[in-house]
């Protein structure tokens, strides 16, 4: 998928990239207008030059192979074979990021860096990504430390971008460690604790 991106980010620059795309049609010289016959040698020349530059970046064993195809038959055949490839990278990306989950004492810029690369990821390997889906999913990803910062961002109704979300984490974080409060376990083991030692009132004679 990157060498394909960076291939048509070159050829688009020389405006040859519809050689990839349509396919180069045979025409009889005898019938076709002079404005056809100018057209099949542009786009015949245009896609010599498209596949000289397609195979010259390919590794030795595909060059055997496709010296002989014109680009857009060439492209046809590598997305039939590299499909199946792609889609077991786009499964373990996105087990990947279903996976990830903040732990106590984790940095959260580290944790957001790890998803938005996960996201990232799958971009490029064409997957619609919807930007809410992927806030949600760092949400679920939180610790129970940040409820109420999720209870408070969906009761502003926010909409924010993944790196001003990234920002608004690393303020509450910052925040937290602040103000350390005791959590409401620990208040009740002290309230417990602070009752044992004392001696209990001896019944009145009367």
């Amino acid at each position: 998928m990157d060498w394909m991106r960076n291939l048509k980010m070159i050829l688009r620059y020389k405006n040859k990239e519809y050689a990839l795309e349509k396919p180069l049609v045979e025409i009889d010289e005898c019938t076709a207008t002079p404005e056809e016959i100018v057209a099949y040698n542009k786009h015949s020349d245009d896609a010599t030059n498209v596949a000289c530059i397609i195979v010259a970046t390919m590794i030795p064993e595909l060059q055997k192979f496709y010296e002989d195809y014109w680009p857009y038959e060439m492209c046809l055949d590598l997305i039939g074979k590299f499909h199946k490839k792609a889609r077991k990278e786009r499964f373990e990306v996105v087990k990947s990021l279903m996976a990830c989950k903040l732990n106590e004492g984790d940095f959260v810029c580290a944790h957001m860096q790890r998803m938005q690369r996960y996201v990232d990821r799958l971009k490029k390997l064409n997957v619609s990504f919807d930007q809410e889906l992927a806030i949600d999913m760092v949400l679920n990803s939180l610790t129970h430390r940040y409820d109420q910062f999720i209870l408070t961002y969906h009761l502003n109704n926010t909409e924010t971008t993944l790196n001003e979300l990234h920002n608004l984490l690393q303020t509450v974080e910052s925040n937290m460690k602040k103000n350390k409060v005791p959590s409401a376990t620990s208040v009740h083991v002290l309230a417990i604790g602070s009752c044992k030692g004392k001696k209990r009132k001896a019944p009145s004679q009367s």
